[in-house]
């Protein structure tokens, strides 16, 4: 007999196509079009490590590997602090597509970016701009 097609096949199905666009379109990256995104970005966030970088929002440098509200001299929001998440290309992506539903409570003012291909060339331009030099 077969089982009618309900439960979790559906659920994962769905989820594998997500992962495989996503994966795409981080393939397929457009840093220089990530650097013109990032313009929206600049008005709170820094790209650099100096102590003064941090404005609005805290400073981006170095962010991947760096666990969420780790920067000593930043006043994250409480839901920040307690995320205990960390942030890789895959966290960023998703943050950047709907920051509370990442973390719910976080007090950054953006409500998203719905464009994968979009966020994909801006996690591409983060990656490449924040990283030690």
């Amino acid at each position: 007999m077969q089982r009618p097609i309900g439960g979790r096949l559906p659920a994962l199905l769905g989820a594998s196509l997500f992962l495989l666009s996503a994966g795409q379109a981080v393939a397929q990256a457009d840093v220089k079009r990530g650097e013109k995104l990032f313009v929206e970005c600049r008005s709170c966030h820094a790209l650099d490590g100096s102590t003064d970088a941090n404005s609005l929002g805290p400073t981006l440098a170095g962010i991947i590997g760096r666990r969420a509200g780790a920067i000593d001299d930043f006043r994250y929001s409480p839901a920040i602090r307690r995320s205990k998440l960390s942030w890789t290309r895959q966290t960023l992506d998703a943050f950047i597509a709907d920051p509370q539903a990442v973390i719910p409570g976080n007090r950054m003012p953006y409500s998203g970016l719905a464009d994968a291909k979009e966020r994909a060339d801006l996690v591409a331009y983060l990656v490449q701009a924040t990283a030690a030099k």
